[in-house]
């Protein structure tokens, strides 16, 4: 036992449960449902998971030890290992990982994408389990600890996700307490579970608001081993903000400027909510940049970009349920734990991500999807209708209850043989993620497209005009014109289609590598 480890968990019971990954394996069998902390890659479990793959390719038992596995969204590089070993049977509610995207694209893993604001709850209502045979509960939870309190209660890592519920909702459960990772007691507020019809209202009235307790309860008696870890999160390197996204950036900013100027925003907005990648680096450095200060963030997951933001004084409080930061994030991070950790809270994902606060807070919720159509469907999770990317994430948690609901894509992405390929902007989404109900703003690096309070044929017009990539415009335009002069013998003009024709653009992407037609008479 190291030095460390006995002074991070507190209350002394525990120390005697204390066991090695390797004296943990015999507790695994196949068919096992299981919980992980963690959530988009940090603070889930290590320890075991590596001890299960080793077990696994040791043993050749891929196929043999496989197991129904929940997370509060994505986690990290173990999944991935679990996935080339054939270990996951089913996934929920979010992944990221070529290796657990191809299983799930093979059949060789079920997957099932929910929103991460609903996934906890319907944990615990049993949803995921009714087809267990001995009881409805998580066989066992791995749960990623950074210090145990003296009540025996747990003080999570770098994302709290859905841990709470996983740990109220399983049989037994394994604690790996991190001596890798700083503690980061004091930084978390956690709301535990009520089932309805007791349920009572969150009373969260602003960012900064906290209910006061910064540690998940356990009951001890469920606690079958702790199990200490020494390796720290691994975040790839976030994707720098190019010239297309600076350019969707200025787009957005320019807008809130204009919404401020009229009286729709306050001078400091309202909370801001910003999903992961490029795009939403270069808006969070956009904003960093701009002449908004006194901002507040109430978002699922902060990178590295909003230190910066902090650093830049125009960011007053932080909210999310993950920080999901690089090795040099984290370490900026622990070496001014003093100015961050004031700064910043850590939720559950049933309260960061909850319809109910979003909608009262007026939150400004900012996402990107695959692709959105011209009447302002957005497809966010199957590339041409079928292949699972990650899945939907909580985008549409914010999206459909946002203040503002915006979303922004490049106009057009490049495939192997034409820098301008793909375009974002399409006459039908083959999956439709976030309905044209949801959404307020399209916007590309080449314009912004207000939809609110326009009919479906407006929506289009201006979507076309200001968004789609000039490579594409022309086509779009004929198709819409088309549709058009079809509907209007049919008396469908509404929202005018043709569906012959409807997924030309994505038919030809498969066969020629590139969405441009000779025309819309092109057969397939």
């Amino acid at each position: 036992m190291s030095s460390i480890l006995k002074q991070r968990v507190r209350y002394t019971p525990y120390l005697k449960k204390l066991r090695t990954g390797d004296q943990c394996i015999d507790l695994f069998k196949n068919g096992q449902y299981l919980g992980w902390s963690g959530f988009t890659g940090v603070g889930a479990p290590k320890v075991i998971p590596q001890i299960l793959v080793d077990h696994v390719e040791k043993n050749n038992l891929q196929g043999k030890l496989g197991f129904h596995l929940f997370v509060g969204a994505s986690a990290g590089p173990e999944e991935s290992k679990w996935a080339e070993n054939n270990m996951i049977l089913t996934r929920s509610p979010h992944q990221v990982g070529k290796p657990i995207a191809a299983a799930i694209n093979d059949g060789r893993t079920q997957f099932f994408d929910k929103h991460l604001s609903m996934f906890p709850q319907d944990l615990t209502y049993g949803y995921y389990t009714r087809n267990k045979t001995d009881n409805p509960f998580l066989d066992y939870t791995i749960i990623e600890a950074t210090a145990i309190k003296e009540d025996g209660s747990i003080v999570p890592g770098p994302a709290v996700g859905a841990s709470p519920e996983m740990i109220t909702y399983s049989n037994k459960i394994i604690i790996e307490v991190n001596t890798k990772t700083p503690s980061f007691e004091g930084i978390h507020d956690i709301d535990m579970p009520i089932n309805p019809p007791f349920r009572k209202p969150y009373p969260h009235i602003s960012t900064d608001f906290k209910i006061g307790q910064n540690s998940i309860p356990v009951d001890p008696e469920k606690v079958v081993a702790i199990v200490e870890s020494t390796t720290g999160d691994k975040v790839p390197p976030n994707t720098p903000s190019d010239a297309q996204s600076k350019a969707i950036a200025n787009h957005l900013i320019e807008f809130l400027e204009h919404e401020v100027k009229l009286g729709r925003l306050p001078e400091n907005l309202h909370p801001l909510q910003s999903g992961i990648g490029n795009i939403a680096n270069a808006v969070v450095e956009g904003l960093a940049g701009s002449k908004f200060k006194n901002l507040t963030v109430w978002t699922e997951v902060l990178q590295d970009s909003f230190l910066d933001f902090f650093e830049s004084g125009s960011l007053d409080f932080a909210t999310a349920t993950s920080i999901r930061l690089t090795e040099d994030g984290f370490k900026k991070f622990y070496d001014n734990w003093d100015t961050y950790s004031k700064k910043l809270c850590l939720r559950s994902q049933v309260v960061s991500n909850s319809p109910e606060i979003i909608r009262r807070l007026g939150v400004i919720a900012m996402n990107t999807p695959v692709e959105v159509d011209i009447y302002g469907h957005a497809n966010s999770t199957n590339v041409m209708g079928s292949r699972m990317l990650n899945g939907l994430g909580g985008s549409a948690d914010f999206l459909r209850n946002a203040k503002l609901s915006i979303m922004h894509t490049p106009s057009a992405r490049p495939s192997k043989i034409d820098p301008t390929g793909v375009s974002c902007i399409v006459p039908m989404a083959p999956h439709i993620d976030q309905t044209e109900h949801d959404l307020d703003i399209i916007v590309t690096d080449q314009g912004l497209a207000d939809l609110r309070g326009l009919s479906p044929k407006e929506r289009a017009q201006i979507i076309i005009n200001k968004c789609s990539h000039p490579d594409y415009k022309d086509q779009l335009q004929d198709y819409f014109d088309r549709s058009i002069h079809y509907c209007t013998k049919k008396k469908t003009l509404h929202e005018p289609h043709i569906l012959k024709d409807v997924f030309k653009m994505h038919l030809n992407f498969q066969e020629n590598g590139t969405m441009k037609l000779d025309s819309w008479d092109q057969k397939f």
